[in-house]
């Protein structure tokens, strides 16, 4: 009997072992598929883009690069951007559009036939802000984290404040 009770012990304790080094194996599993997961999110947004988008590195410089980095070069070109971002909720809708008659009055564009002569205008409406780097700026393909839409805000609210002190 005593044979038998130390042979079922051996055997629930071989048992529990390789149950055992089955769950950690299970473990060892989850743990390295969640760290390559990790490592693919730190890749993605440290990379040269972020889906789609500028890299986290790109964003930062841009939000902290100072204005002209989100100015535009041109009056025509920040009337465009004006439009654009009341259109896509990243500005005020009434202010924006209020700055942007009184612009295009003082840059004599407010013929509904002019602006579509100026590719600056045009430009601006499709989200490319000429900066005052001498860059173009995509705000359509800069990404839609939440360190993007801040750039994307920044560079509304900066365009505005631009138009505003030149038609005042």
């Amino acid at each position: 009997m005593k044979a038998s009770n130390r042979m079922v012990c051996a055997l629930a304790l071989a048992a529990s072992v390789f149950a055992g080094q089955a769950v950690a194996a299970s473990w060892q599993d989850q743990l390295s598929s969640a760290a390559s997961e990790l490592s693919k999110s730190n890749t993605a947004t440290t990379g040269s883009t972020q889906s789609g988008g500028l890299s986290l590195s790109s964003l930062t410089g841009l939000l902290n690069g100072g204005n002209q980095a989100l100015s535009s070069n041109s009056m025509t070109n920040a009337a465009g951007v004006i439009e654009y971002c009341a259109k896509n909720k990243l500005a005020t809708a009434t202010s924006a559009e209020n700055i942007k008659s009184q612009l295009m009055s003082k840059l004599g564009l407010e013929s509904a036939t002019k602006p579509a002569e100026e590719p600056d205008y045009n430009q601006g409406l499709l989200g490319l802000l000429n900066t005052g780097k001498d860059q173009q700026l995509d705000l359509n393909t800069i990404g839609s984290s939440p360190l993007a839409e801040k750039v994307k805000t920044k560079a509304c609210d900066l365009v505005l404040k631009q138009a505003a002190n030149y038609i005042s």
